[in-house]
């Protein structure tokens, strides 16, 4: 794996991975920031990083009682329930990533909120996940306007009491400095018929993408090495099948589907390794050994596109033993 991509996405793969019960080293630096809204945000916790996912997550059961626990200054979650933070001392740089099944909206409703923004505290929620700088979806893919993707508590109050993502990740970033201080947030999810960016919580799945006479682009990103398989495409013309070198693929026809690798969060700021322009049945295969991939499907409006495909985190051996045809510029690919 690159250097620079565990310095930047490091935090989120082992959060994943804490989902299934595994665990890994965690390496943290900087935390997500946007210049306009807050200094860069760096390393807080001076405890053990493995407590952050000590804790047995949990979703909640039909005929439960609403789950509860604390929220830590750094914490991931992938269930409903409320969440309470309460500060022992000064949290300066703090941050909790949500992350729902595809089909999954978020939303996340203020229940009890006490901090000081006159002294510097804020709470902020974020429409995606920011991570070292690097935003999904990325500005070009989301419905919103990069002004209107975050909302400050110390702005709008509680006249916004409650605040639904627009994919299946959000985020908050928070600093309290009064110990005692703190809030209260309740998590809840609702049905999205028509997914359109996506961060999958598993190396391993298969997933339908459609987009129903919209112009709009969608994006399913995928952080790990793996080998995608794309079994049904269809798209308003026809075209080629082009691996992306330095032509210009289908771009300007108006519906497609491209395959992106690279090192960071950002769809727009990774690199295009095939086009596909024609609708299809049966299977297209392709191994890409970068460390976020990302499908992501490009509408005109004018057609229903749907494009159903499976995919599998690639083996240790597969990135040391590449076969096939390789795309060299940015990162191991074959098709």
């Amino acid at each position: 794996m690159a250097p620079t991509f565990k310095l930047q996405c490091h935090f989120i793969l082992i959060c994943l991975m804490a989902l299934r019960g595994e665990s890994r080293y965690l390496e943290v630096s900087d935390y997500p920031v946007d210049p306009s809204h807050l200094p860069v945000l760096r390393e807080a916790v001076d405890y053990d990083p493995f407590l952050l996912f000590s804790a047995n997550l949990k979703r909640e059961l039909p005929g439960e009682q609403l789950y509860r626990r604390a929220m830590r200054c750094l914490d991931m979650l992938s269930l409903q329930g409320q969440f309470t933070f309460t500060a022992d001392r000064p949290q300066l740089h703090c941050a909790a990533f949500f992350i729902a099944e595809p089909e999954e909206f978020i939303t996340i409703h203020y229940e009890l909120v006490s901090i000081d923004c006159e002294s510097g505290d804020f709470l902020k929620v974020f429409d995606g996940w920011i991570l070292k700088g690097e935003k999904f979806p990325s500005s070009q893919d989301h419905p919103l306007p990069m002004t209107e993707r975050y909302i400050d508590f110390c702005e709008s109050g509680l006249s916004r009491r409650s605040i639904r993502s627009s994919q299946n990740v959000a985020m908050i970033f928070f600093r309290v400095h009064e110990p005692g201080n703190g809030f209260t947030l309740t998590i809840k999810t609702d049905p999205n018929l028509f997914p359109c960016n996506v961060i999958s919580q598993t190396p391993n799945g298969r997933f339908t993408l459609v987009v129903p006479h919209k112009h709009r682009n969608c994006s399913f990103s995928i952080i790990y090495p793996v080998v995608i398989k794309i079994s049904d495409l269809t798209l308003g013309h026809l075209n080629g099948l082009q691996l992306k070198k330095s032509s210009a693929g289908c771009v300007g026809i108006g519906d497609f589907v491209e395959l992106l690798g690279g090192t960071g969060l950002d769809p727009s700021k990774m690199m295009p390794l095939a086009d596909l322009c024609y609708p299809f049945h049966g299977p297209a295969q392709m191994k890409i050994g970068c460390d976020n991939t990302v499908l992501r499907m490009v509408s005109s409006g004018k057609h229903v596109n749907r494009v159903t495909f499976e995919y599998r985190q690639l083996e240790p051996y597969e990135l040391e033993n590449p076969n096939g045809n390789s795309i060299q510029e940015f990162c191991l690919s074959t098709l």
